[in-house]
């Protein structure tokens, strides 16, 4: 075992600005990876970078004064919100960076690829970054880095058992998107798409099938009432909530009004965000006997027509992407949704039993992906040991 600092152990490459009128080539000799591509990457269950939305060539490379990164680099966002993620991914083949990505390739003769990968994923980049505004890293700081070697076979063991639970994680995390995927094409075999409405169902707005209500507003200062409530933030990935109480606390002068209380079955939507691609997102709520609001940043949706919609085959519909995309936010800087859009949507109706068989699939299918859910938490818990057995 020995102490080596980075700048010995390793090469470091930076950046490239990547000017506007270059960007949106699909196809060249060098991918271009933003951070964006390296989140994308990884979100699909893959550390070796491959897939990117954008390529150059040799006449673009010199004009840029491109930097060409190697095969083998481990490469992460710089600065941002990005860079508190801590994600890491390699590259696969010859490549460029932007400004805003910073890359590390280990010399062979110091470090395994794969070891040193795990060993960047356990460094918490926020630990070195700047203490400004907006978080960041400078090579010098990361360059100054005195890390503990092992000799080169007690790397590849290493990095061979980490390899094993990562590849165990990336394939119970595929057969959710696998179970994800089941319940949209199963939806679209018994209903079709609910804008086109192929199957010729019976339509009604979804004014017509209950009412909308927009969230509060809170005010600093305020004491005396103590509630939970969800918020944008909250959303997440969640098509369900069923325990509130994990939820946050607002304090109040007094309670909110009956109308502003979240009930069982209410569908919520995110109704304003800066962020275009999560408005519109929803998700159903159980609060039980927990007293739980909603803020000013979302919208409240509840059924009263339960003779002809079932809650979970309309939260289905109003997932679905052709539904979401009739739901696009307008404004320029915050995007946003309104009751105004919202009540126009058209909802088909197909029989109620058939919506019935419907949830019935679903509710089979989370219990598989409850129980791979469980299992990837376990195999997460192991590898966490693990690398802090290793790395500290």
């Amino acid at each position: 075992m020995r102490k080596e600092r980075l700048s010995n152990a390793c090469e470091f490459y930076s950046g490239t600005g990547f000017p506007n009128k270059y960007q949106g080539i699909s196809d060249g000799k060098y991918p271009f990876y933003k951070v964006g591509d390296i989140s994308r990457n990884i979100a699909s269950g893959n550390y070796m970078l491959g897939k990117s939305e954008n390529f150059i060539d040799d006449n673009i490379l010199l004009e840029i004064k491109g930097k060409i990164v190697p095969p083998g680099t481990i490469v992460f966002a710089k600065i941002g919100e990005a860079l508190r993620l801590n994600k890491r991914a390699i590259t696969t083949q010859k490549c460029i960076i932007d400004n805003n990505v910073m890359g590390i390739k280990p010399i062979k003769e110091y470090l395994d690829l794969k070891y040193f990968y795990y060993y960047m994923q356990n460094l918490d980049m926020q630990r070195y970054s700047e203490a400004t505004t907006v978080p960041s890293v400078k090579k010098s700081t990361l360059e100054s880095i005195k890390m503990l070697i092992p000799d080169y076979k007690e790397q590849e063991k290493i990095a061979y058992k980490l390899d094993v639970i990562t590849n165990l994680i990336v394939n119970r995390e595929n057969a959710l998107r696998t179970l994800e995927s089941l319940v949209k094409s199963r939806f679209v075999e018994l209903f079709g798409d609910p804008v086109t409405n192929p199957m010729k169902w019976k339509v009604k707005s979804l004014s017509e099938l209950g009412n909308c209500k927009n969230g509060m507003n809170f005010h600093k200062g305020e004491s005396g009432i103590d509630i939970h409530c969800l918020g944008v933030g909250d959303f997440q990935n969640l098509s369900v909530i069923t325990d509130t109480s994990v939820l946050p606390i607002v304090s109040l002068n007094e309670n909110p009004s009956e109308e502003y209380m979240l009930q069982d079955g209410d569908i919520v939507f995110v109704r304003s965000n800066g962020n275009k691609n999560l408005v519109g997102r929803c998700l159903t709520i159980y609060p039980h006997d927990i007293p739980t609001t909603f803020s000013g940043f979302c919208i409240r949706y509840r059924i009263s027509k339960t003779d002809k919609v079932l809650t979970e085959y309309l939260l289905q519909v109003l997932k679905h992407e052709s539904m979401r995309q009739k739901m696009t936010g307008r404004g320029a800087n915050i995007q946003n949704l309104n009751q105004q859009i919202l009540s126009a949507l058209q909802i088909p109706l197909p029989p109620i039993d058939l919506q019935r068989q419907f949830i019935e699939f679903v509710e089979l299918t989370d219990k598989s992906k409850l129980a791979v859910q469980q299992s990837i938490e376990t195999l997460q818990m192991l590898k966490a040991k693990l690398m802090q057995d290793y790395f500290g």
